[in-house]
């Protein structure tokens, strides 16, 4: 009896009033659906993949559907301004710029995409291997790949494109060969983060060998970081190729590409008669870089939880405030 009233007596009743102190208020949600939500929420993330997907669009069906080849030349039509019939008019000799330039965004896209995805292919791969092995077989990837950034990615490209020749394949290949170190620094240094973490030996305690453990548990835990670099690395695979076009490395005629149309019209920009030629190509480029710039910037916005709750505490502010308002009215 002494024992249950010195029980009775160390412990009392919690008022009910306080127990709606420690719940949880925001609902619980899980974070790929919360990212897409708060990604589809953002206006100009919306605007920036409706430009994309317009682009893409338009590479892919004007050149088909078109009326006008786009190496086809007519020489009683030359440098004729924009019109109904030419909507971005013609070139010297008398090919139609409305599909040569969505045929140079075809070009341009897929060296965008490809010039992007590849290095970051093997510079993951090598990475993995590098940070996952260890020991001297680390040693000997990273030395490499640090010899290999001693040089200038400049050297590379001029030198595999005067090797190969100016073409889509070409441009790949040598940003492949110039920029998968980067990628294999950043892989390597994601999987010395996360491979002595508690579900990585979990996992290797149950017998998971390394490349499930890469690809199933450690992948997963850094796929926003990969999505939020391959939307800045686009831009600047389609940025690289009109440089390369304007040193003449590019890719050649009669072959075209963004970079290619805008480096050719250059020199007549200031003509009244042409200024099309330089005009059209630039304003198509530099609205795709700068849609995939915003976007991943929108991007990275929305896999960063910080930003989330922010979000959520400045809803719940303005609620509140809404709510004092129509309580003082």
């Amino acid at each position: 009896m002494d024992i249950q009233k010195k029980i009775t007596l160390d412990f009392t009743p919690v008022d009910p009033g306080l127990r709606d102190a420690d719940q949880i208020v925001r609902p619980s949600v899980r974070y790929w659906p919360e990212v897409w939500k708060r990604l589809f929420k953002n206006k100009l993330a919306d605007v920036c993949m409706g430009i994309i997907l317009l682009m893409i669009l338009l590479a892919v069906f004007v050149p088909v559907f078109s009326s006008y080849k786009y190496d086809a030349t007519d020489l009683l039509h030359t440098n004729v301004k924009p019109c109904l019939e030419h909507l971005f008019g013609t070139d010297a000799t008398g090919r139609d710029m409305w599909t040569r330039v969505w045929v140079g965004a075809r070009a341009s896209l897929a060296i965008g995409f490809l010039g992007a995805l590849t290095p970051f292919v093997i510079g993951a791969a090598i990475g993995a291997i590098s940070g996952w092995c260890g020991g001297w077989v680390d040693m000997a990837i990273m030395r490499i790949c640090d010899i290999m950034l001693c040089i200038p990615s400049m050297i590379y490209m001029i030198l595999i494109l005067m090797l190969m020749g100016g073409s889509v394949q070409a441009m790949v290949v040598a940003m492949a060969i110039s920029n998968w170190m980067g990628s294999a620094r950043n892989f390597r240094g994601r999987i010395l983060q996360f491979k002595n973490r508690e579900f990585t030996l979990a996992a290797r305690l149950q017998g998971a060998g390394g490349l499930r453990i890469v690809f199933r548990h450690i992948l997963p835990n850094i796929l926003g970081n990969i999505a939020v670099s391959l939307c800045g690395s686009v831009p600047g695979a389609i940025f690289m190729e009109a440089g390369m076009s304007y040193i003449g490395l590019g890719v050649t005629p009669p072959r075209t590409s963004l970079g290619q149309l805008s480096t050719a019209g250059i020199g007549s920009f200031l003509l009244p008669s042409q200024f099309h030629l330089f005009l059209y190509p630039a304003i198509v480029i530099s609205v795709m870089i700068f849609a995939f710039f915003m976007f991943g910037n929108c991007l990275r916005d929305a896999l960063d939880p910080r930003l989330r709750d922010e979000e959520y505490n400045a809803r719940r502010f303005r609620k509140l405030r809404r709510q004092m308002r129509k309580a003082v009215q």
